[in-house]
């Protein structure tokens, strides 16, 4: 009974963390190069359950001792297997979807997407971090910004700064940057062997963890266009609503057992 409770509870805890989960993907659903994060849940390890002193051996049944019962109950596998009592499960990890999101066409010189792997280099105060947000911008001093006012890196991990005077600014496919059709640098893109290399800080940034090999991107550029965010609002609707229908049902179920614990305690084994 006790393990019912715990059980149900668990299932609870893990329901919440994936609400947590859906409710950011939804309040991101219209932020550029957003990736989605996806709850995968694993299962602790299951109990095998008998029926205890249920031999098939009548003598045995009358004559048994500790070593007698492990011996017919363990080695001879005798008692009847009543099937796995499932032990609930948790939040195993939250992975990213690092699908493709669909291309917004702005006709903006300074919005540029990347249109496979690949990932832009932006100096922070904490460091450098790493997006897919391409809406950019020129400063007053001609340096080129992300919308928070951080510097987008080229591959020698410096701002990139567009001449005065510049009327026309074009990307081409390797990230190389042109000012009236002069090549004047070479925007940083990069990838990793493995997603989870790169963990969210928020403010639509990852950061590299330690170890991390960052190496040159295998995707190219677009220029005029946006990648937005890979969230399907409808389908994480539908997610939602099942989400809530399983909180619900282990919260029922917490209910019950609960009920039944009263009971027991109050009423089995009272005198009438």
């Amino acid at each position: 009974m006790w393990r019912g409770l715990y059980t149900a509870a668990i299932g609870m805890m893990s329901e919440m963390k994936r609400t947590d989960v859906i409710s950011n993907n939804l309040a991101n659903a219209n932020t550029n190069g957003y990736k989605k994060d996806i709850t995968v849940h694993g299962e602790f390890e299951s109990m095998l359950i008998r029926r205890a002193y249920d031999s098939r051996d009548d003598d045995a049944l009358v004559n048994w001792d500790v070593t007698r019962f492990r011996q017919f109950t363990v080695e001879d596998d005798r008692d009847p297997a009543i099937g796995r009592l499932g032990m609930g499960d948790y939040i195993d990890e939250i992975a990213r979807d690092e699908s493709q999101g669909a291309l917004e066409t702005t006709g903006n010189q300074l919005d540029v997407a990347i249109i496979g792997n690949g990932y832009f280099a932006i100096q922070t105060d904490r460091g450098v971090r790493y997006t897919r947000d391409g809406a950019f911008f020129r400063n007053f001093q001609g340096v080129l910004q992300n919308v928070r006012g951080q510097n987008v890196l080229n591959t020698q991990g410096q701002p990139i700064t567009i001449p005065p005077g510049t009327s026309n600014i074009a990307f081409d496919e390797a990230g190389g940057v042109y000012a009236d059709n002069q090549l004047i640098s070479q925007l940083q893109l990069v990838e990793f062997d493995d997603w989870r290399a790169l963990h969210k800080e928020g403010d639509n940034l990852l950061v590299a963890q330690d170890g991390a090999n960052p190496q040159p991107a295998t995707g190219t550029v677009q220029q005029g266009v946006l990648e937005k965010s890979n969230t399907q609002i409808v389908s994480e609707m539908v997610e939602l609503i099942a989400n809530q229908r399983q909180y619900e049902a282990n919260s029922k179920a917490v209910t019950t057992q609960d009920e039944m614990l009263e009971k027991s305690v109050n009423e089995v084994g009272n005198p009438t």
